[in-house]
């Protein structure tokens, strides 16, 4: 059964190559989210030989808000994005932890996207904490998104935790959802998971946590495979051909 991973951190892992050849041996591949554009570039010259995982140029929010990416990195995004076909990780987070960064945020945020809306095609995984209504407010506004479900791009909310209301417009709006098992772990996040279409639906893992050693490739599939199962039995029905469709689609098109 082929694996998608389809919001993970390889550039964390000093065994990227081996999780990346690891991940695509079966049949399966990956969304390599990275943190700041000089990852992007490094992990996209690593990882070069394996077409079934890619790599998403990044600019993540708490980045931006304790300063590791100021105003050259959010330039050096702009520049990237023109090209790269995936971006990935980037969004907003107005959370305690980051709320006094709201403007630069917001600022670096709407830029990206209206490269990546004048370009379309591109394939974005979005951070959205606190922050869901700004987030689509911005794909709205940059053409990434458009009302009835259209657009020029592909946008996926990973991790949603947003309200009810903000995932009926997301779902509107032609959003994918890449769900990993600490939305499952919530009352909120199992019902948003039951009621989401299925054509919109991908796994994640978010992994590794941090940057530093080598992972383990057994933790992440096995992590894929719990959550296809967790899924399967809160929608009942199957979904593994379902969702690896999906995943296909996004990575290989």
């Amino acid at each position: 059964m082929p694996l998608y991973d389809m919001h993970c951190h390889l550039g964390f892992a000093e065994n990227a190559c081996e999780l990346a050849a690891a991940l695509a041996g079966d049949g399966g591949g990956a969304l390599s989210a990275t943190v700041e554009p000089s990852e992007y570039v490094r992990m996209r010259e690593l990882l070069a030989d394996e077409p079934a995982v890619r790599v998403g140029l990044g600019l993540h929010p708490w980045w931006l808000d304790d300063g590791r990416c100021g105003e050259d990195d959010v330039a050096n995004c702009i520049e990237l994005a023109q090209e790269a076909r995936f971006i990935a990780e980037i969004g907003l987070d107005f959370g305690k932890r980051c709320e006094a960064s709201r403007d630069v945020q917001l600022g670096a945020f709407e830029r990206v996207c209206a490269v990546a809306g004048a370009a379309g095609r591109k394939v974005l995984s979005l951070h959205a904490v606190n922050a869901a209504t700004e987030v689509l407010d911005v794909l709205e506004k940059t053409g990434c998104l458009a009302p009835g479900g259209g657009g020029s791009c592909t946008c996926i909310l990973h991790w949603y935790s947003g309200s009810s209301d903000q995932l009926q417009r997301a779902v509107r709006l032609g959003c994918h959802f890449s769900i990993n098992p600490r939305m499952l772990q919530t009352k909120r996040g199992r019902e948003y998971a039951r009621i989401l279409p299925a054509s919109r639906l991908l796994l994640e893992t978010d992994l590794p946590p941090s940057a530093g050693g080598s992972f383990d490739l057994d933790k992440i599939l096995r992590i894929l495979s719990d959550t296809l199962e967790a899924l399967e039995a809160l929608r009942g029905e199957p979904l593994a051909d379902r969702i690896a469709a999906n995943s296909e689609a996004l990575l290989l098109a």
